[in-house]
């Protein structure tokens, strides 16, 4: 069980897509979905839409393309936006996310969604879950300019959201990004080992994790005693 000293705590920085949501809408939309459209539009096969739309996704992993629904509408000629929309109800979010969103904002810590996501992708997001309102902030990384992977996230974060890497706890399902923040100074991360309520559990073997956020409410410290 992974508990945290929540007195050296002030800000938290929370991943969204297979962090707060379940990452099987994404998944869903970018490996069934979208190569199902795509396929339909050039007369092709869903395994050969599927087959074609993965070679370009993997061209562009780990750059803020990878990530920017405007691009991808560019290069595939389909309207990414609107076919994220046609399957949205299938948007949820992850168990005990709200109960500890509360928890973190009762105890003064400041609350920062901190992701990859296209704005678009956010804004549907938000209006499906309704969890807007439990951040301070929400910051996007097409705005900051690299991905929370790239070396220079961080710090370039740190002009638009002031924090101290030494009172800053970072929960990310994806290991470059916490890898990245570790590098930065930041004294907290944690893993989530279930971004894909679908999917097999993920392992971070260079990284404290949780499975859900009920770790952290049960017996992460999360307590009243605060």
């Amino acid at each position: 069980m992974t508990v945290l000293d929540w007195r050296q705590i002030a800000t938290v920085f929370l991943d969204m897509d297979g962090t707060l949501l379940d990452l099987h809408f994404d998944n869903h939309v970018w490996l069934s979905h979208v190569p199902l459209r795509y396929a339909e539009r050039h007369g092709l096969s869903h395994d050969e839409g599927r087959e074609h739309c993965v070679s370009r996704y993997r061209a562009a992993e780990g750059t803020l393309d990878w990530y920017c629904v405007e691009y991808w509408t560019r290069e595939l000629g389909l309207d990414i936006a609107r076919l994220k929309e046609e399957v949205s109800h299938l948007i949820a979010v992850h168990p005990h996310v709200v109960p500890f969103l509360e928890r973190l904002r009762s105890l003064g810590k400041r609350v920062v969604l901190v992701t990859n996501a296209h704005h678009k992708s956010i804004s549907l997001k938000m209006r499906r879950t309704g969890l807007d309102p439990h951040f301070d902030a929400i910051v996007c990384a097409h705005d900051v300019g690299v991905p929370k992977e790239h070396p220079e996230f961080w710090g370039r974060l740190k002009i638009l959201e002031p924090f101290e890497p030494a009172h800053t706890l970072l929960i990310d399902d994806s290991q470059p990004v916490l890898r990245s923040a570790r590098d930065f100074g930041m004294a907290f991360v944690l893993g989530v080992r279930s971004p894909d309520s679908r999917q097999p559990d993920k392992t971070f073997p260079d990284y404290d994790s949780i499975s859900g956020f009920r770790d952290l409410l049960a017996g992460g410290g999360l307590t009243s005693r605060e």
